[in-house]
């Protein structure tokens, strides 16, 4: 059975008796160091079932809908998960990889895994690097399980989330820490912290954005920068998200040298009745034609990988409904994905968070 592992390193994985240990000492695994990256989450696939247990798993965590269960299970069971799978599916089914067989999420998840696999292992050959999500599969424990049972004794946990906020970095965390609960022999973990404002991160996604309006063939009059929504009450209850979507897309702009006028701020996909962060991403495309702005570019810096809230959310419908508002012209700016500036970015936060250990 194919498993989802990144690049063996270049020696074979072998197992040994500790030293000066007696001759009936079981052997155990060499010992090493792994390096997880974590991202959100897939559907296995595109049909109802596999939609339904995707959402239900992710709309069932805590961190994500924190209304009290007693609330919010029956109308999750008894209303949402009998008809939003469909509309995820139909969702899916516009950006899904059909070659491979899976979303691009995946694809590109485990694309960067390897690559970085492959920078880490040339300096270091006894690290292994994998990759997980915290919905759907490869799931978290099954991976640390494979990974400590492969003898790494310390863990590198890089949820790759730019910037932090509790229902992504802080429940991909939880779900790690709920896998180790359950092992005998715990290996030392470190859990990598948001990089929002890291340099390298500011520069990579300023040069993407310069590099792809270069070769366009209309100059775009704005550039929207669109987030991931959350509940505005988040922010007054401590949640650090919003402030750090607001100085990423703030160093973006001074390191592309731009007016503020030239870039703004959005936040997609808000769910539910509450409101959410503001301005929304759906109803500023609707309004920007009205107001004679009909050539727009628009990125999403929060996701390390194009996904189905940029491939589909933005790329298609966000167009459609530009378009068909009186807009002339609309560019998408793919996300950083497997691209070369992002592999140096992720070496260089998995070398600091490394440091003292290789």
């Amino acid at each position: 059975m194919k498993t989802e592992t990144a690049r063996e390193p270049a020696e074979a994985a072998g197992r040994l008796r500790p030293a000066a240990a007696p001759e009936d000492h079981p052997e155990l695994p060499a010992e090493r160091i792994g390096v997880v990256l974590l991202n959100l989450g897939t559907p296995d696939g595109t049909d109802y079932w596999s939609m339904r247990r995707y959402l239900n798993e992710f709309l069932s965590d805590r961190r994500v809908i924190d209304y009290s269960p007693l609330y919010w299970q029956p109308l999750l069971q008894l209303v949402i998960l009998t008809k939003r799978p469909f509309t995820s599916g139909r969702g899916y089914r516009k950006i899904w990889n059909r070659e491979r067989d899976e979303s691009p999420l995946k694809t590109i998840t485990r694309s960067q895994a390897e690559k970085l696999a492959a920078r880490l292992q040339a300096a270091h050959p006894g690290i292994l690097v994998d990759w997980a999500m915290r919905y759907g599969n490869p799931s978290i424990p099954a991976v640390l399980e494979r990974m400590v049972a492969r003898g790494c004794r310390r863990l590198l946990l890089m949820a790759l989330y730019p910037q932090y906020a509790a229902p992504s970095t802080a429940t991909a965390y939880d779900r790690a820490f709920t896998a180790l609960q359950r092992m005998k022999w715990q290996p030392a973990v470190r859990t990598m912290p948001s990089y929002h404002d890291h340099p390298t991160y500011i520069a990579a996604v300023a040069d993407s954005i310069r590099d792809h309006l270069a070769g366009l063939d209309f100059e775009p009059q704005l550039l929207i920068m669109s987030f991931h929504g959350m509940p505005e009450r988040c922010l007054a209850e401590g949640d650090p998200y919003a402030c750090q979507c607001h100085k990423t897309a703030r160093l973006v702009r001074e390191a592309l040298g731009w007016p503020e006028e030239r870039l703004m701020v959005c936040f997609q996909s808000r769910f539910g009745s509450e409101e959410w962060l503001k301005p929304y991403l759906d109803e500023t495309l609707e309004r920007l034609p009205k107001e004679g702005i009909t050539r727009i570019a628009a990125v999403s810096p929060a996701f390390a990988a194009d996904c189905l809230e940029t491939l589909e959310e933005i790329a298609v419908e966000g167009r459609r409904s530009f378009l068909e508002a009186g807009g002339e012209a609309f560019a998408y700016i793919p996300c950083l994905n497997d691209g070369e500036r992002h592999i140096d970015l992720l070496e260089e936060l998995a070398r600091r968070e490394l440091a003292g250990w290789v």
